[in-house]
């Protein structure tokens, strides 16, 4: 019998597994597609190529990957998350996007990738959450085909701010990142990223993008409050937060957010380099 996701999940994980961050995970996604399609773009990503998807999530790059490479490429998947992977590739497939398929593996396994070697290995928001980045970054390099390129993009999430302050912000970013931290996360492996590439072997990046995101509070509220609800349960475990003082940080987002609307907010930084193996 298959081990439901519950019991398979990475210990550690900060995030909820949980419908309503799914749904969090594709809006983030889709907010940062322009992002993802640029460096998609900028590696030379075409028909016929084939890639691999670290940590695809709910399959929205996949199926960026899938527009680029079309049905003489192939896109794979894989994700410790059985459900939500396998959810990722019927959408794919309903969609017409048959070169599409999961693989159930865990990135931190020395026999998590398939046998197999991609033009394009890819992964965003996946580095942020593993302890074992650089044995991590050199599977995914081992993956790589002559010829082909390594492509991650992650967070730094130092930059969240906004302009003046407001308590309510500064609050949500002590909780955020002290409960990513406890969980063994990097809050800003974006902005080490080339750092990590040296201490894998793999050299220097061959270009590195920067994307940020401005908007007023009014709107920036859903992210605030998507992220502190999915990290939650592993701010509380570690002491980080009270059910009580969650309730109450809300409230008074919600408070900031009607008075102070139009209050620029940014968003973590997205940050992307690449590498073309020789």
């Amino acid at each position: 019998m298959r081990a439901t996701t519950a019991e398979r999940g990475r210990t550690g994980y900060a995030l909820a597994r949980a419908p309503e961050e799914y749904e969090r995970l594709r809006a983030q996604a889709r907010v940062w597609e322009a992002a993802t399609g640029r460096v998609l773009d900028a590696v030379g990503l075409a028909a016929g190529h084939r890639c691999l998807d670290a940590g695809c999530g709910p399959g929205e790059t996949m199926r960026l990957m899938a527009e680029r490479v079309g049905p003489s490429g192939s896109v794979t998947g894989i994700d410790v998350d059985t459900d939500l992977g396998e959810a990722a590739v019927a959408m794919l497939h309903a969609r017409g996007h048959h070169q599409c398929r999961f693989v159930d593996a865990d990135v931190t396994s020395e026999d998590a990738i398939v046998d197999e070697r991609f033009d394009v290995v890819y992964a965003r928001l996946l580095l942020y959450h593993l302890p074992e980045r650089v044995a991590v970054l050199r599977r995914l390099w081992k993956a790589v085909a002559p010829g082909g390129h390594l492509v991650i993009q992650d967070y730094d999430v130092r930059a969240v701010d906004t302009v003046p302050e407001l308590e309510t912000v500064e609050e949500f970013k002590r909780v955020v990142r002290a409960a990513f931290t406890a969980a063994g996360c990097d809050v800003h492996v974006g902005s080490r990223l080339p750092e990590l590439f040296a201490q894998a072997g793999i050299g220097a990046p061959d270009g590195t993008d920067v994307t940020g995101r401005l908007e007023p509070l009014s709107d920036a509220q859903r992210l605030l409050y998507g992220v502190h609800s999915g990290v939650l349960a592993t701010a509380i475990a570690h002491g980080v937060t009270t059910k009580e003082d969650a309730a109450a940080w809300r409230s008074d987002l919600a408070r900031d957010a009607a008075r102070y609307a139009d209050r620029p907010t940014l968003w973590p930084l997205l940050i992307g380099a690449w590498k073309r193996k020789s």
